[in-house]
């Protein structure tokens, strides 16, 4: 969700409690990502016995619930101030867990960007994450989902470490799938990791649908994550994997083999994006269908 090589940022850390900034806040009164990790440690590859294992579904939201499940997920809240006003991307909107911006329908859950004053912003939007209620080394993350689109517009589907101490980038960041919303048929996969900030480097790539946009219809955003690997997949088409070497050239440690959290947000405008324009349509949704947790059992 970084974008750093296109904006400075200060150097950040994950955590409040530390005379440091934070990439996340919990909530208005209460801006810890740290916590007592509850989800499973899974089996890495690299292990003799791996390939009689198979993928086996240890977490899930299918949203049939009337609202958010909060023993699964936590809002976030405001615009990131004021230890990391814009969220560290110049993003515009203010974060609420207001009805106007996410609730559950017909078993999906919408998470909807709209063009309003409110909290001193124009725009508003929802991120969730489930930080201390779902937690994971390894596994495949699965996301079934439909894209906002537009100008300034950014959803995105990604994960942060969970735990005391952690540095951002040092400590990884995974992002299963990105859009900008000016160009809808493209997603991005990407890692990003480094050493204490400003030591940042990313890796990743683009998927391209031939026809249509991610605005069209639902799609599967998928990785598998093993001991040093992490493939990337759009509806099972693998188009990126990451293993050491995507790291050590660069000259870093490779973060991926702890403990991670995922998060799901709209952004409305920031440093990659850009600012909505005339042509912005509002409101926009990112419409998720279910998130699915599988490990090697």
């Amino acid at each position: 969700m970084f974008k750093t090589s296109l904006k400075p940022l200060l150097f950040i850390t994950l955590f409040l409690s530390l005379p440091l900034l934070i990439s996340c806040s919990e909530a208005s009164t209460d801006n810890s990502d740290s916590g007592n990790p509850n989800g499973n440690l899974g089996d890495g590859e690299g292990t003799s016995n791996d390939q009689e294992k198979e993928w086996t579904l240890v977490w899930s939201d299918e949203f049939d619930t009337e609202t958010l499940d909060t023993d699964k997920w936590s809002y976030q809240f405001g615009d990131g101030c004021p230890n990391l006003c814009g969220w560290g991307n110049e993003e515009l909107q203010s974060y609420t867990d207001r009805m106007e911006n996410i609730f559950i329908k017909d078993n999906m859950l919408h998470i909807v960007a709209n063009k309003e004053s409110y909290d001193g912003k124009d725009y508003t939007s929802a991120r969730i994450r489930t930080i201390g209620k779902g937690d994971w080394v390894y596994g495949r993350i699965e996301v079934r989902a439909k894209s906002p689109k537009g100008q300034g517009i950014w959803p995105a589907i990604w994960m942060l470490p969970t735990g005391e101490g952690k540095i951002w980038p040092r400590d990884g960041e995974i992002d299963i799938m990105e859009l900008v919303g000016h160009e809808p048929e493209t997603v991005h996969g990407t890692v990003h990791f480094g050493g204490d900030w400003p030591d940042h480097e990313f890796e990743g790539t683009s998927y391209s649908l031939a026809d249509g946009t991610f605005a069209d219809d639902f799609h599967v955003f998928s990785i598998e994550w093993k001991l040093n690997e992490i493939k990337f997949f759009v509806d099972d088409n693998h188009f990126f994997t990451v293993t050491p070497a995507t790291v050590t050239q660069h000259g870093f440690s490779y973060p991926f083999n702890s403990t991670f959290h995922l998060i799901m947000n709209v952004a409305v405008g920031g440093n990659w994006p850009g600012s909505p324009d005339a042509s912005t349509e509002f409101p926009q949704s990112m419409i998720v269908d279910y998130v699915r947790v599988y490990q090697l059992q």
